[in-house]
């Protein structure tokens, strides 16, 4: 059975005219996101439409941008027939992507030094992520500074204060853990290196490392007797 949230659908809508893409999961809505959707969020549904004021042939160039991408994303996409198109793009992988793999690594880590040093890539004070952050709010509010409606210093404002008071929460709360685990140096007492090596008092031939077995699964509780589930009168 095909997973639902692998189907996508972008048509103008009969009633409003407006350009929509609906379905997809969160992965289809970064691909859509990426070539120009805005996303909206209801209390009832969610979906992406295309921006404001944007002329009826760069909506058609926008839609037939993404169908294309989802395709070459292996999603399913259904559309109007001008959005068709046979190209699938290249795909390079998304800054965000390299920050995942953080979280991967960590997954991996079997020492408190390993889980330091990757959690260093977070922290560090002049090339960390979170600096980066912290300076892609400072430069975001310094050009809505700039554009000049009545919102718009709010917006820069609203900006500021992200940096100031959670990024820098963030940042000193983790740079805290990393100094913790730096000044530990212990192994994790549920995670080891395999090395594939197996001791000379192995007894099973078939073994291939001297890992442990995984834990067994508990079995289910056999389910009550017919007469401990009757009423008593």
């Amino acid at each position: 059975m095909p997973r639902t949230d692998r189907f996508l659908d972008i048509r103008r809508d009969p009633h409003s005219d407006e350009l929509l893409a609906r379905g997809g999961d969160s992965e289809a809505h970064s691909i859509l996101q990426r070539a120009g959707f805005v996303a909206v969020v209801r209390l009832h549904e969610s979906y992406h439409r295309a921006p404001a004021a944007l002329a009826k042939d760069d909506e058609s160039r926008l839609a037939t941008n993404a169908v294309a991408r989802l395709r070459a994303a292996g999603y399913h996409v259904d559309c109007d027939p001008h959005f068709d198109s046979d190209a699938r793009p290249v795909r390079y992988p998304a800054l965000g992507s390299s920050v995942s793999r953080l979280a991967e690594r960590l997954r991996e880590a079997t020492d408190t030094d390993e889980a330091a040093r990757i959690l260093t890539e977070l922290t560090a004070p002049h090339d960390g992520v979170l600096a980066g952050l912290d300076d892609t709010l400072g430069a975001l509010a310094e050009f809505f500074d700039g554009l000049g409606n009545p919102s718009d210093p709010y917006t820069a404002r609203r900006l500021r204060y992200l940096a100031d008071e959670y990024v820098r929460v963030i940042r000193s709360d983790l740079a805290h853990a990393r100094e913790r685990l730096a000044d530990r140096y212990a192994p994790h007492p549920g995670r080891r290196a395999c090395l594939e090596q197996v001791p000379d008092h192995e007894t099973e031939r078939s073994a291939v490392c001297a890992c442990p077995p995984p834990p067994r699964a508990l079995p289910a509780p056999a389910p009550p007797p017919v007469s401990a589930t009757r009423l008593r009168r």
